[in-house]
């Protein structure tokens, strides 16, 4: 292990998963180990581009991963200069700042100068979304013309900015957002509030950055998918990795799960997604057979809903663990006052004097530490 991995920040740490696989329905499957997070190497492991070792390697850290990848590129990737989607490697500790367009499920506007998506495309990673608009709804007029979230959100505090703060946003009820009735707006003024009280409620809806139309969408482009095909899906504000089964007996769309809540349950590899709304959604295990989970029964419900009962658990426990290391360290202080106010007693005997302070060299007391947990909504997508 190198100083810095030994240096890595906790939560820059993920554990493993070993699962049975194969990449070629030919060759028998082996023991390969995934990551139990949303970054985007679990496809290149699963290609079997990139290897983790040594074989009991139980975690990994996000140096350890970004230097495999980048080392795949500068191996790999001849023919095109990769500068730009190595130089956007360190920026993904904290997430991926990806730009999805409302009417292409391929589409992503590029940041800067697009490093992001050239990441993806220089591993030859396909990268979908389904965070669409319908077609046959007014909405898709209104996103078209505003084409990505960035520009959408642009226009919300526009128009908010236009109607002096009259435009309420997100964390109310869309069909209680009003404006002044009262006020004659000019009609370019008009046509932008309207505008962002359709953005508005589109957004609201579909806060999971998955639409019902999109799902449908991205439905209709796996059938195009060959069979095999492993691409991304930037779904709530995560990569997930899809996989089109060429199994004729066990055909259609699959999730890896990855998961930590997931990461001792064997029998949970898979999501097989069956529906738009996830409701007929089903765990499968490495040989895509429905699993049975030790840990619990998750029966009919998906990855995500698992995913967040599972965070307000982990906010119960983080709460628990602060409250722990808070009677920890108030039982550290009042101990170390105890032995110095000892310390001080015994100087008093052996000298026949009051107990002086003590010396400002001495080894002040732990300060109380509190555990802060906050949850934000936002666009990037955390890979690493």
């Amino acid at each position: 292990m190198t100083l810095v991995e030994e240096t890595a920040g906790l939560e820059d740490i993920w554990y493993l998963k070993e699962i049975q696989w194969s990449h070629d329905p030919e060759v028998p499957k082996s023991t390969v180990k995934i990551v139990t997070q949303n970054f985007n190497g679990n496809i290149l492991i699963l290609r079997n581009h990139i290897r983790i070792e040594p074989y009991d390697r139980t975690t990994v850290s996000y140096e350890y991963l970004s230097n495999l990848v980048a080392e795949y590129l500068l191996t790999n990737v001849t023919d095109v200069d990769p500068s730009s989607a190595l130089s956007i490697l360190p920026i993904t500790r904290r997430g991926m700042d990806l730009n999805p367009i409302f009417i292409d499920p391929r589409g992503f506007r590029p940041a800067g100068d697009g490093g992001e998506l050239k990441l993806f495309q220089l591993v030859g990673i396909e990268l979908f979304h389904g965070w669409l608009a319908d077609l046959n709804t007014f909405e898709f007029d209104v996103l078209s013309r505003y084409g990505d979230y960035d520009s959408a959100v642009n226009a919300l505090v526009f128009a908010d900015h236009l109607t002096n703060g009259q435009l309420v946003f997100s964390g109310e009820d869309p069909g209680t957002t009003t404006v002044n009735a009262g006020v004659e707006w000019k009609e370019e003024v008009k046509q932008k509030v309207e505008d962002a009280l359709v953005i508005r409620e589109f957004l609201d809806r579909t806060s999971n950055q998955l639409s019902y139309a999109g799902g449908l969408r991205l439905f209709h482009l796996a059938t195009a998918l060959k069979p095999g095909a492993l691409v991304a899906l930037f779904r709530a504000s995560h990569l997930s990795v899809l996989y089109k089964s060429p199994d004729p007996e066990r055909p259609g769309l699959y999730a890896l799960v990855t998961d930590q809540i997931f990461s001792q349950e064997p029998s949970v590899v898979w999501e097989h997604l069956e529906d738009v709304e996830g409701g007929a959604s089903s765990f499968v295990d490495s040989n895509f057979v429905r699993s049975s989970p030790a840990g619990g029964d998750f029966a009919g419900r998906s990855a995500e809903a698992v995913r967040r009962d599972y965070d307000f658990v982990t906010i119960d426990a983080d709460e628990a663990l602060a409250r722990q290391l808070q009677e920890e360290e108030r039982y550290q202080a009042q101990e170390w006052e105890r032995q110095q106010r000892q310390i001080g007693e015994q100087q008093q005997q052996q000298q026949g004097s009051p107990a002086q302070s003590l010396p400002s060299t001495n080894v002040p007391p732990i300060q109380t530490s509190t555990a802060k947990i906050s949850t934000q909504e936002k666009k990037q997508c955390i890979i690493m």
